[in-house]
């Protein structure tokens, strides 16, 4: 496992606060890194809620959490659940021990609106990017993948970069098909894709609404580029 330089801050505020929060991206490392602390912690329990099993065994949360006060409880996914946080609340009031809640999720403003009016003053909120140059440590030689490659830990280690392209297409396919869509997004996957292939070329430049919209006003789906454009700047 690469170290990650983020894991010695959340050890810090697991021991100063009760409810730690930790977003970021899809495929980041949060999940690695999350039970990696958690081997630190005794008998620590780790629930996925994009499990059903998992989401059964928070029923009646209440119950549920009370029974492992003593834990330290990592919920992975938790924008799944987001009615959980109103159970979180009183829970956390009825033992403010530090490190009782390790939670991961997506940085999407639902779930932090949700976390932040249910778990005001309990929660500190930490982000994980995708790996830094200074993780990991690369030669020249290294400093190229990572550049070619990024800094998604599935693609900067993959065997090849045949195998780092097929995983970066896939990771693509599967955040404009279901992560935007779970994020309010009503534009047609391929749609977005060719907008984010037209960012791309912009990169390192001033963002102008203005100088992509007439690029698309010759393609015949501009109507939808407006949509998008209208929740991407709100």
């Amino acid at each position: 496992m690469i170290g990650r330089h983020l894991e010695s801050t959340i050890q810090a505020r697991l021991a100063e606060t009760p409810a730690v929060a930790l977003l970021g991206a899809r495929q980041v490392g949060k999940s690695t890194l999350a039970r990696s602390i958690a081997q630190r912690f005794p008998n620590a329990l780790f629930l996925d809620l994009e499990r059903a099993s998992d989401r059964a065994a928070l029923a009646q949360p209440e119950l549920f959490l009370a029974a492992y006060r003593d834990r330290l409880v990592v919920l992975d996914e938790v924008q799944q659940m987001p009615e959980l946080f109103a159970a979180l609340r009183p829970e956390i009031d009825a033992d403010r021990r530090p490190g009782r809640f390790l939670m991961l999720g997506s940085a999407a403003g639902a779930l932090l609106r949700q976390s932040s009016e249910s778990l005001a003053g309990r929660v500190a909120y930490l982000e994980l990017t995708p790996l830094l140059v200074s993780e990991l440590l690369p030669d020249q030689a290294g400093l190229q993948q990572l550049w070619l490659r990024g800094g998604f830990p599935l693609s900067a280690l993959a065997a090849s970069d045949a195998q780092a392209f097929v995983w970066r297409q896939d990771f693509i396919y599967t955040y404009l098909q279901r992560d935007m869509a779970a994020m309010g997004v009503r534009v047609p996957a391929e749609i977005l894709r060719r907008f984010w292939t037209m960012l791309a070329h912009l990169q390192g430049q001033f963002f102008n609404a203005s100088q992509l919209g007439l690029a698309w006003v010759v393609h015949p789906t501009a109507l939808p580029l407006a949509t998008w454009m209208r929740w991407w700047t709100r």
